[in-house]
């Protein structure tokens, strides 16, 4: 599913963010990248989203070869690749429903398509009686599932949560944590991007360790090591 082929990223004058990392993550998989801050793991996942552009090496997401991807393109590529963070991202102004639903609304989808679609993603996060609810209303963890259901309105085939549960409590994360392994149950590869040791040993999968922009572990059903 995603293939990074000797990727390198490096910022003036010589910071070498991501060096020479070759990976490969499966169709249907749930990886975790570890590694401290400023090891690189942002990083690649702003490669992967075509935020940045890598130096040089290649990046494959699906068969389609991202490398050079024209601006015209990317809109497209992040409709195939939803994107939680760890700060919400959400419109303040806007409901629970008003903020999922206006991810398909920029789209151009039908009202009805768009009822459909935010119904059901509201449902799979487990917040339906809180669609009316502005971000100020609810908790961290429910705002994270509002910015969860919103990353999955286009049925994407990969999911990357980068520190999705940083801001919130152990108990909380793990609820986080359960979501993101049940949406991988449904076929979407999942990406954890992490510093938390604790969530990484609580979902129990394959974890790939990052460390000076280099990926220096690979364990197939592992814990966070360092």
């Amino acid at each position: 599913m995603i293939h990074f082929k000797n990727v390198h990223k490096v910022y003036p004058p010589d910071t070498k963010a991501v060096d020479g990392v070759l990976l490969h993550i499966k169709p249907k998989e749930f990886c975790s990248i570890v590694g401290q801050s400023g090891t690189g793991k942002t990083t690649l996942v702003r490669l992967l989203i075509a935020e940045e552009r890598l130096d040089a090496g290649e990046i494959v997401v699906g068969g389609w070869d991202i490398t050079d991807i024209k601006p015209s393109e990317v809109p497209f590529l992040r409709r195939q690749i939803g994107v939680v963070f760890q700060d919400f991202k959400l419109l303040p102004q806007k409901t629970a429903y008003e903020n999922v639903a206006f991810a398909l609304e920029v789209c151009g989808a039908t009202s009805k398509r768009i009822e459909a679609v935010v119904s059901q993603v509201l449902k799979i996060v487990g917040l339906q009686g809180k669609e009316h609810r502005y971000p100020k209303q609810l908790s961290g963890g429910e705002q994270q599932r509002v910015a969860i259901a919103r990353s999955l309105v286009h049925r994407p085939k990969i999911l990357v949560a980068d520190e999705p549960t940083g801001n919130l409590d152990t108990i909380t994360s793990r609820e986080i944590a359960d979501l993101l392994l049940k949406i991988n149950e449904f076929g979407t590869t999942v990406l954890l991007v992490t510093h938390d040791k604790d969530l990484v040993n609580y979902v129990k999968k394959r974890v790939v360790t990052m460390d000076g922009g280099k990926v220096v572990g690979d364990q197939k059903s592992g814990k966070y090591v360092l």
